[in-house]
Order: C-alpha cells, then sequence, then structure tokens
C-alpha cells in the first residue's frame, strides 16, 4: 500500500523532473497546453512520463488529483 504523500514536489520529481518551488514554476511557466488537449497529449513528455500521466488519470488512482491540479498549472 502505498502511503506517500502526493503533492506537486513528489509528483515532478515521480516524472523525473525539478520538485524544487524553482523548478515548479519555471516548468510551469515554460510549458502551456492549449485546451483542446489533454495533458498526457503534450509534446514535452517522455514516453515514459506521458505513461505515468495517462495512468493517474485513467484509473483515478492516487496521483490523479496531484495530476489535475497540474494540468490546471499548464493552461493558465
Amino acid at each position: 500500500m502505498d502511503t506517500s504523500n502526493h503533492n506537486l514536489t513528489t509528483l515532478f520529481e515521480q516524472l523525473g523532473l525539478d520538485g524544487t518551488r524553482s523548478g515548479i514554476y519555471h516548468f510551469v511557466k515554460e510549458h502551456r497546453i492549449p485546451d483542446d488537449m489533454t495533458i498526457d497529449e503534450a509534446s514535452f513528455w517522455t514516453d515514459a512520463q506521458r505513461s505515468f500521466l495517462r495512468d493517474s488519470l485513467d484509473t483515478d488512482g492516487d496521483w490523479s488529483e496531484i495530476v489535475d491540479q497540474l494540468d490546471a498549472m499548464l493552461r493558465k
């Protein structure tokens, strides 16, 4: 059973990205997703990242809420 705390920092680390406050800020500032695209369709993800994001949302798993939060941040 996974009892870890899922937040933006741990999501970024799970995706192999810089999970620091500065790293998250710069990633979100540099990447945008159009309204007609799902988060996992964005071209800036690797295949592994895309698969993780898709699986997290498809299964409505532990990560889905924080993936939704990231999705919203990438659309502002």
